[in-house]
């Protein structure tokens, strides 16, 4: 089911104002929190409001609504509340955060650079499913400069699935140094492979 929902009337306008909206997003029962997240991003101060509601909301589906609301406003700022979670040890806080960023790739692009260079190779991995939203030629070029100089096999199998849809003749001498520094590691060569395959076919 795809985050970002289609309101289920024309136009989707806050319950109350802004001050009852606030509150009911931080301290109102589960419904109320669901209800004022699904409207809090109309608001002016919606950003802060919705960051402070994220960080310490335990429902999940009020957690998507959250996300979806952040994706809806889509910009930089947005972005980067939402890349935090993409650390977080709850696997499905992490799917709704790329989730969120994938609604929103122009916001993502922005900030796409740094997470493909991140320290921790589990958001390098993720940031590969980004990239997939991005046009075809700008998603080739961040990940053949990742596959480049990336040391962790399973990032740079991330990196060569996405760039087998997006990828074209140019790509192919990258996955070639790639499969020479993984000699010993038959997944990749695997993956390598049906890239070339896919992007020969086209």
């Amino acid at each position: 089911m795809p985050l970002v929902r289609k309101p289920s009337s024309p136009t989707e306008t806050p319950a109350s104002d802004g001050r009852t909206v606030s509150e009911q997003l931080i301290s109102g029962s589960d419904d109320e929190r669901w209800a004022a997240a699904r409207s809090t991003y109309l608001l002016q101060d919606a950003l802060p409001l919705l960051t402070a509601a994220l960080s310490k909301e335990p429902v999940a589906r009020v957690r998507e609504a959250i996300f979806t609301a952040l994706a809806k406003i889509g910009s930089a700022e947005s972005a980067a509340v939402t890349i935090p979670y993409l650390r977080s040890d709850d696997a499905a806080q992490r799917t709704l955060a790329l989730d969120a960023l994938r609604a929103m790739p122009e916001a993502s692009a922005q900030l796409l650079p740094g997470l493909l260079k991140d320290v921790d190779a589990d958001v390098r991995l993720l940031a590969c499913e980004i990239a997939r939203a991005l046009p075809a030629n700008d998603a080739s070029r961040l990940l053949a400069e990742l596959i480049g100089s990336e040391q962790n096999a399973n990032v740079c199998a991330a990196a060569i699935e996405v760039l087998a849809e997006t990828g074209d003749a140019e790509s192919l001498p990258i996955l070639d140094r790639c499969a020479a520094r993984f000699p010993e590691e038959p997944f990749l060569a695997f993956a390598i492979q049906i890239a070339r395959d896919r992007i020969g076919s086209r």
